[in-house]
């Protein structure tokens, strides 16, 4: 039995009295221990919404509609709200993409690092100082003593994202989920804290869900990809395979869009259109009205996950993807 299952989840929201809309449409996933997943898509693929509907934080008047997220044989969507926090925080922490709005701005950070340890273990004083100050230092914040008297605003968004990974591992996770971690850090950040994460999930064994737009991110950092589009996976597979050979359109026009498959002088390719909101999804396939590919059957009928990708005439050849 794999550590985490989701099967067939779907994600509802209200509109009107008597209907509803779709944010999530039947999403699967595996994950092992240890294992390294990356979930891509452009902004409204449903890729937060994945996150917190694993962790059953969907707000009112959303609802998880169906499916089952099972984590060890526990479906945690039948939890109460007192048997799903000692899961969430605890056995799974996730990772935000703003620091300044995880953190609390009126705490100081051994405050706040505390009062997660005190959360979900019996635990003095003394003993959870220690445990925090470790856990600084194995971020690689300096001072890791005097930092535990800091506020957040004191700290550059580097050391407060590095803070939130720390509070993350805090309790020993066997899984994190990281929601676009290095976003609003600067271009030359981004990259050391994708390292640490790396390292540390490499070092404790824990497992990854790192949700992104970034390709090139994913491409370093995890063994599995799902790619998203309109709250449905589109292609899921191993990264490397996905990178080097891409069989959904979609897919494949979000890699010639990387920078570096463009060249020198000449202008950045783009998707035509953009992404359907969940109120106004196109009939059949989402992708069709921006599909090169697209036939009558794919505004007809919804193409199913089949294997590796959902998608009546997938790209089939390394000729095709180029």
């Amino acid at each position: 039995m794999a550590m985490l299952e989701v099967r067939d989840l779907h994600v509802a929201f209200p509109k009107g009295k008597k209907t509803e809309v779709e944010a999530l449409r039947g999403v699967d996933l595996t994950l092992e221990k240890g294992e390294r997943l990356g979930v891509v898509g452009e902004s409204g693929a449903g890729k937060s919404m994945l996150a917190f509907a694993i962790l059953n934080l969907i707000a009112e008047p959303g609802r998880v509609s169906r499916g089952s997220v099972t984590f060890h044989g526990e479906n945690l969507l039948d939890l109460s709200e007192r048997d799903i926090r000692g899961i969430r925080g605890n056995r799974i922490s996730m990772i935000f993409q703003d620091p300044m709005v995880t953190l609390n701005p009126v705490l100081t950070i051994g405050t706040q690092m505390m009062e997660t340890l005190r959360a979900h273990r019996r635990i003095s004083d003394a003993e959870a100082r220690k445990l925090c100050i470790e856990g600084l230092k194995q971020v690689a914040i300096p001072s890791a003593e005097s930092r535990m008297e800091a506020y957040p605003h004191e700290l550059s968004g580097g050391l407060r994202q590095r803070v939130v990974i720390a509070i993350a591992l805090l309790t020993d996770p066997e899984l994190i989920i990281a929601d676009e971690p290095t976003t609003a850090l600067d271009v030359t950040i981004q990259a050391e804290i994708m390292a640490l994460i790396l390292k540390l999930c490499r070092e404790n064994d824990v497992a990854l869900i790192l949700i992104t737009h970034d390709l090139g991110v994913v491409a370093e950092v995890t063994e599995k990809l799902m790619i998203m589009y309109a709250g449905k996976c589109v292609e899921t597979g191993p990264t490397r395979q996905i990178i080097d050979a891409p069989t959904h359109p979609y897919t494949s026009g979000l890699l010639k869009a990387l920078p570096q498959n463009a060249g020198r002088g000449t202008r950045l390719y783009q998707i035509p259109g953009s992404m359907p909101p969940i109120t106004a999804l196109p009939t059949g396939c989402a992708y069709h009205p921006r599909c090169e590919r697209a036939t009558e059957r794919c505004k007809a009928e919804i193409p199913q996950l089949d294997g590796r990708v959902a998608c009546f005439h997938p790209l089939n050849t390394a000729e095709e993807v180029q």
